[in-house]
Parts: C-alpha cells; sequence; structure tokens
C-alpha cells in the first residue's frame, strides 16, 4: 500500500513536469498570436500599471510646475531689477548728455564773445525760483564773494535775460526781463532801470529805441522812443542789441528779434515788438553774469 503511495506522488511529480516544459515550449515558441492567459495576464499588469502611473504623472508635473513657477517668479523679480536699474541709468545719461550738451554751447558761446568784445563771462547755477507770481526773479549760486555786483548784466546762450538785483555774500537775485511792467508806475527796479538802449545790429548808426516794458498781450518787450529815421530802416527780423547808452547793460549784448513795428499813441514815435531770444524764462539752468571790465 505505502509503495502505491510513493509511486503516485513520483507520477504526479512526472505530469506536472511535463505540463511545466510544455507551456514553457509553448511560450518560447514562436507565435503570432499570446495564448489568452498570457493576455489576460498581461492586460490586468498594463491597466494596473497605468492606474498607478496616472496619479504619478500628475503629481510628478504638479511639483514640476511649481518649480518652474518659483524659477518664473524669482526671474521676473530679477528682471525688474535690471529694467528699473537700466530705466535709472538710461535718464542719468540722457540728463548727462543734455547738460554737457548746454555746458558745450555756453563754452561755445563764450569763445566767440572773446572774439567779439572784452567782456567776462561767469557762469552761474539757478538754484531757486521766486514762488512770487508777481515777481518775475531768478536766484543764482554765485555772489557778492564771486565778484558779482548789483546791477550786473545776466544772459543766456541765446541772448540778455535780466539783471542782477540783489547780492549777498553767496547768493545773488535775478531780476528778468519780463518783469518789465507797463503798469509798475514807473517804478525803477520794477522797470529796470527806466529801460534798456537798445539799437540793431548791423543798423548800430541808423537804428535807435529803448525797450521800456513786457507786454504779455504781445508776449514780447516793446521798443519805444524810435524817431521817423530810425523808423525808416527797422525792419521784423532785425536783432535788437544793447547800444550801451544806458548805466546797466553793456553794448552789444543781443536782446531779441523785431517782430512787428507801428506808429505810437500820438504819431509822433514808433512802437516796435521784439520777442526775446531767451524764450524760456521760466526753466532756466545756467545763467552768465557779464563783467565788464573795468576802466583804468
Amino acid at each position: 500500500m505505502f509503495r502505491l503511495l510513493g509511486n503516485k506522488k513520483l507520477l504526479t511529480l512526472l505530469l506536472a513536469l511535463m505540463v511545466f516544459i510544455a507551456l514553457m515550449g509553448l511560450t518560447l515558441s514562436r507565435r503570432s498570436e499570446m495564448t489568452w492567459p498570457e493576455r489576460v495576464i498581461k492586460d490586468t499588469v498594463a491597466w494596473t500599471q497605468g492606474w498607478l502611473y496616472k496619479p504619478a504623472r500628475y503629481a510628478a508635473g504638479f511639483f514640476r510646475d511649481v518649480e518652474d513657477l518659483k524659477n518664473t517668479y524669482k526671474e521676473n523679480k530679477q528682471l525688474k531689477k535690471t529694467l528699473t536699474h537700466y530705466a535709472q541709468d538710461t535718464m542719468r545719461l540722457n540728463m548727462l548728455e543734455a547738460q554737457n550738451k548746454h555746458l558745450q554751447e555756453i563754452l561755445g558761446f563764450t569763445e566767440r564773445q572773446k572774439n567779439a568784445d572784452n567782456y567776462q563771462y561767469m557762469v552761474a547755477e539757478v538754484v531757486s525760483v521766486s514762488p512770487d507770481p508777481y515777481s518775475n526773479t531768478v536766484n543764482i549760486n554765485l555772489g557778492s564773494l564771486d565778484g558779482i555786483k548789483e546791477n550786473m548784466a545776466v544772459m543766456s546762450v541765446e541772448g540778455l535775460i535780466g539783471r542782477v538785483s540783489r547780492v549777498s555774500n553767496f547768493t545773488s537775485s535775478v531780476q528778468l526781463l519780463v518783469d518789465m511792467n507797463a503798469e509798475s508806475g514807473g517804478s525803477a527796479e520794477r522797470q529796470l532801470e527806466k529801460g534798456i538802449s537798445a539799437t540793431v545790429l548791423g543798423k548800430e548808426d541808423l537804428v535807435f529805441g529803448t525797450i521800456d516794458y513786457y507786454s504779455n498781450e504781445e508776449q514780447g518787450l516793446v521798443m519805444t522812443r524810435i524817431d521817423q529815421r530810425s523808423e525808416m530802416k527797422l525792419e521784423p527780423g532785425d536783432v535788437v542789441v544793447t547800444s550801451g547808452l544806458g548805466q546797466i547793460f553793456p553794448k552789444g549784448l543781443v536782446i531779441g528779434v523785431v517782430s512787428e513795428k507801428r506808429v505810437g499813441d500820438f504819431g509822433i514815435n514808433y512802437l516796435a515788438t521784439v520777442k526775446p531770444k531767451a524764450t524760456d524764462f521760466r526753466h532756466l539752468r545756467e545763467v552768465l553774469v557779464v563783467k565788464v571790465p573795468e576802466v583804468e
């Protein structure tokens, strides 16, 4: 009996080995189609892998997007800083270029004037503008310690702008031409010492007159006391300069250009409107104080 049971175990083992070898042969053989067990196992494994892979892929993509967003934020922040520095540098460069250009114009002006007269031009910076809307004055950073005196003529590169009205040790006040008001009642200070004696460049022996006041209506200086002989030679476009006959302004300083001429109120003398060469009186940056050499 025990011998029969032992033979059955051996027979079962042999049958299992034969089935295993047969399955291996079927699996390893070249076949165009898989068996149904293989298909079931393959589909089950693929579905399980896909079900596990999608959440993992979404999680990995989410963390990657968060990291990319952090990097983008850092890059944008750095880019904004760079753009801010670039804008500041560009603004500073533009200001330096404008200042350099203006200083070159002043230098060219002083070099030209050396050949025209014997005046000394002291470059001053405008440090403030009078807050009083009825007082057209500016303050400059030169004073008595720099050799500035009252009634010195003050110019821009374009032309005459006014005179020094008050002087302290380190600063001075400049009364502008637009402060010459016809309604000032003849005040010596408001009238720039009763007008500016003027003539026309190239016609110094033919045309004479006086710059009396600034007309807000005409946006120009009014030249009066022009006699008939001078009126015949005066034409629009002529350049008006100081004649040097007054007590303040030396001769040859450009005042402006004649825009029109007309008969005076009583038909005896003539008037002319002179557009100042220096038109932007409210935005002056640097000015030139004219120093006339003293006669020994």
